[in-house]
C-alpha cells in the first residue's frame, strides 16, 4: 500500500520517460484507480520516437507514423502534458513548465508541483562553431528530421537532373555526413543504397555521378561493434565508393561549401551533423548534483546523488556500471540501457512509496548491431561478430522484438514484408513542410521566404 498520496512527474516522453510511465501505471493501477497517485508526463511531443528505425525511415522502408508511439495511447491512466520543464526547484518540489496555451496566453510558465520527480528529457544534438552550420546543417535525431533529409535527397537528385549549370548539378550530387557513430554512418548506409536504387528511374543521373563522404574525427567509426568490425565497415562503405576519411574535422560549411581539415573542399548542398549529443539543457536549470559532462550524478539505485525523492536515467544520468568492475565507470547512454534502467527506477519509485528496500540496477552490455542499407550490416553481440546478411536480419529482429506495442511490432513488420514484394517508394513529399504555401500564392498572398529559392521544397 502507498503511504500517502504521492504526484509523480516524468520529465521527459523518450525511452526512460514512456517506459517509466508504462510500468509505473502497471505496478500501481490499483493506486491510481482509488486517486491515491497521480502520474504526470511533461513531453515537448505527443509521441515517443523509435531512434533506431530513423534511418530506414529515411530510406522509405518504414512509414514515418510507425516509428513513433502514441503516448496518449500507451499511457492512458496518465496526464499527458504537451510542454517543457524550464526549470526545476525540487527543494519547493515544483517544476516551471511552458506549453503552447501559456505561449498563447502570454502569462510565462505555470509552476507544477510533485512528490516524486522523473528527470528523463534525454539529449539534444551536439554542435561545434563550424561557420556556416547553423544556416546549412541538417540534424538526424527527430523523425522529422529523418524524413526532410529524404525529401531533400530526392530533390537535389531532381536538381541535378534538370540542371544545364555542372557546378550545380556536382554541389547536388554531393552529400556530406559529419560523425561517425550510429546515426551518421546508418543514415549515410540507408540513404546512399535509397539514392542508388533511385538513380535508376533519372535518365541522366548515375550513381558513379554522386558522392556521399563520411567525416570523422577519430580513427575508427562505430566504436560500439568493436575494432575489427569497425575496420570491415570502413571497407564496405569504401567498396560502395563512400569517401569515409578519419581524423577528419569539419572546419567549415559556409556558402555551401563543406571545408575539411584536411585541406578537402566539397561543394555541397547537403551537410548532414550526426557528430554526438549532450545532456538537455534544462539539467542546468535544476538544482541537482551534475558530473563534469553536465549528467545526472546518480547512484546504482537511479536516484539522484544527495537527493531524496528524485530520479534520473537514460542520457541525462550519469548512473554508475556496477558490472564492470572498475571505479568510476558509468553505463553509455544508449537506448539499451535506457530501457532496462526505465524499468529499474519505476520498480523503485514504487518501493520507495510502499517503504520497500530499493533494487540496484545491473546490466552487462550485450554487444551491438547497426544497418548500412538493405541486406548489409554489422554486429558484435556476446562476444559473436557478424557482418553481410546476418548481421543486418540479426539488427531487425532485435529492433523489433524492442519497439513499443505490439501494434507498432505488426505494422512494422507488414511493411518490411509489402517492400520484399513491391519496388521502393522514391517521392519526394517536400511540400510536407510547407503546406500552406500553395494557398498562399493562389490567395494573392506573398511567397515563402524561407527558403527563398523554393516556398514549396524541403531545402
Amino acid at each position: 500500500m502507498v503511504k500517502e498520496r504521492a504526484r509523480i512527474l516524468v520529465v521527459g516522453g523518450g525511452y526512460v520517460g514512456m517506459y517509466t510511465a508504462l510500468r509505473l501505471q502497471r505496478r500501481l493501477k490499483r493506486e491510481l484507480g482509488r486517486g491515491e497517485v497521480e502520474i504526470t508526463v511533461v513531453t515537448p511531443d505527443p509521441y515517443m520516437t523509435y531512434q533506431p528505425f530513423l534511418p530506414e525511415a529515411a530510406a522509405g522502408a518504414i512509414s514515418p507514423r510507425h516509428v513513433v508511439v502514441p503516448l496518449r495511447r500507451v499511457l492512458d491512466r496518465c496526464r499527458i502534458l504537451i510542454g517543457e520543464v524550464t526549470a526545476v526547484d525540487h527543494a519547493k518540489r515544483a517544476a516551471t513548465v511552458t506549453t503552447l496555451a501559456t505561449e498563447e496566453e502570454g502569462t510565462g510558465g505555470q509552476r507544477l508541483s510533485y512528490d516524486q520527480l522523473v528527470l528523463a528529457p534525454g539529449s539534444v544534438s551536439r554542435t561545434l562553431p563550424v561557420p556556416g552550420l547553423a544556416d546549412h546543417g541538417i540534424g538526424f535525431k527527430t523523425v522529422e528530421e529523418a524524413i526532410g533529409l529524404r525529401n531533400h535527397v530526392i530533390e537535389q537528385m531532381d536538381i541535378a537532373s534538370s540542371t544545364r549549370d555542372p557546378a550545380i548539378r556536382d554541389a547536388a550530387l554531393t552529400f556530406v555526413f559529419v560523425g561517425g557513430g550510429f546515426a551518421g554512418v546508418e543514415a549515410l548506409g540507408e540513404l546512399e543504397d535509397m539514392a542508388r536504387y533511385a538513380a535508376r528511374y533519372y535518365h541522366n543521373v548515375q550513381p558513379e555521378d554522386m558522392k556521399w563522404i563520411l567525416v570523422e574525427a577519430s580513427d575508427r567509426i562505430l566504436p560500439e561493434v568493436g575494432e575489427e568490425m569497425g575496420r570491415y565497415t570502413v571497407t564496405e562503405l569504401r567498396r560502395r565508393n563512400i569517401d569515409v576519411r578519419l581524423e577528419t574535422r569539419l572546419e567549415s560549411c559556409a556558402d555551401r561549401v563543406a571545408v575539411l581539415s584536411d585541406g578537402a573542399r566539397f561543394p555541397t548542398r547537403t551537410v548532414v551533423w550526426t557528430a554526438g549529443v549532450k545532456p538537455h539543457p534544462v539539467l542546468a536549470a535544476t538544482d541537482l548534483p551534475r558530473n563534469g559532462r553536465g549528467r545526472l550524478t546518480c547512484t546504482p539505485d537511479l536516484s539522484v546523488d544527495g537527493t531524496a525523492h528524485a530520479w534520473a536515467a537514460g542520457d541525462a544520468a550519469a548512473v554508475p556500471d556496477v558490472t564492470a568492475g572498475e571505479q568510476g565507470r558509468e553505463c553509455a547512454p544508449n537506448a539499451q540501457h535506457a530501457v532496462r534502467q526505465a524499468k529499474v527506477l519505476a520498480d523503485n519509485i514504487v518501493h520507495s512509496l510502499r517503504g520497500e528496500p530499493l533494487e540496484r540496477y545491473e546490466h552487462a552490455y550485450v554487444g551491438s548491431v547497426a544497418s548500412l542499407g538493405l541486406h548489409k550490416g554489422v554486429a558484435h553481440v556476446y562476444g559473436r561478430k557478424l557482418k553481410g546478411y546476418p548481421a543486418w536480419f540479426m539488427h531487425r529482429a532485435y529492433h523489433l522484438s524492442r519497439v513499443p506495442t505490439f501494434n507498432r511490432k505488426a505494422r512494422v513488420l507488414a511493411e518490411w514484408a509489402l517492400s520484399g514484394l513491391f519496388k521502393r517508394e522514391i517521392v519526394s513529399l517536400g511540400s510536407l513542410e510547407h503546406p500552406r504555401a500553395e494557398f498562399e500564392l493562389a490567395a494573392g498572398g506573398k511567397p515563402s521566404l524561407d527558403p527563398p529559392h523554393n516556398p514549396k521544397g524541403s531545402s
